[in-house]
């Protein structure tokens, strides 16, 4: 099939179009680096000329609240009339386990109007909703420290590796459309704070990790189930945060 790959040059991007590439499949990665600008529509055309599938795992430059919802609303607007128009088969989106449970978290509200946007649509559709990647600890803890100490909710955690996630987003790009969601979440559930105070120990990094019920992700609070799977069937990924950590 020909697929292509809107966000083809990110973190999970590169590794779908390797996959994918792997696969047999024709796949064109689009970025606004390849010519391709899903906000203001411009490349779209020619892009996703003779396309099969479009795979979107592309992400907002600015996670300011107005910012992202407007990228994602936008952006998803352009892309599924450009598929409409290039008679697309099947548009595969990357979204996140429990945006819907956290209305405080601006991100997570841009990524419901996105997913809101694609049910609503013409075009068949799979949504693939993962977990936290392994690769954004570092960037979490960053943004929970004061001073020496780094304070983080103390809720249920299942991150998973961005190698996971892309083998889970081109398994789904290149079977039908499920018209549904599928979620993916790392092998292990642990705490919040214990996954930020394993990774920091791996990394030296001397930081006192303390894991506090109030403490806020992102502006909401995280109860039992907020970004973690609620039901059992979610697919889970191979590698463990320690042998992630190890390499």
């Amino acid at each position: 099939m020909r697929i292509v790959v809107i966000g083809g040059s990110g973190l999970i991007g590169t590794k779908v179009v390797d996959e994918l590439r792997g696969q047999g499949h024709e796949v064109v990665p689009a970025s606004p680096r390849s010519g391709v600008n899903t906000l203001t529509g411009e490349g779209l055309a020619d892009a996703l000329a003779n396309a099969q599938v479009v795979v979107d795992v592309s992400n907002s430059p600015s996670f300011e609240d107005t910012a992202v919802l407007e990228f994602f609303t936008t952006s998803t607007r352009n892309l599924l009339a450009a598929e409409a128009e290039a008679g697309v088969r099947h548009h595969v989106a990357l979204s996140i386990v429990g945006i819907e449970r956290s209305p405080e978290n601006g991100y997570f509200r841009a990524k419901v109007a996105q997913e809101k946007l694609i049910k609503e649509s013409s075009i068949p559709y799979s949504i693939v909703r993962a977990t936290q990647f392994f690769e954004f600890i570092k960037s979490i803890a960053d943004g929970a420290t004061e001073g020496d100490t780094v304070q983080v909710p103390a809720a249920p955690f299942q991150p998973i590796a961005a190698e996971d996630v892309a083998h889970a987003v081109s398994e789904v790009a290149a079977g039908p459309p499920l018209n549904g969601t599928v979620e993916v979440a790392g092998p292990r559930r642990m705490p919040f704070d214990e996954c930020v105070r394993t990774a920091l120990r791996a990394w030296r990094d001397p930081r006192e990790v303390i894991g506090d019920p109030e403490a806020t992700y992102f502006g909401g609070k995280l109860a039992e189930h907020t970004i973690v799977p609620m039901g059992d069937d979610a697919r889970l990924g191979a590698l463990r945060l320690e042998d992630w950590l190890s390499r």
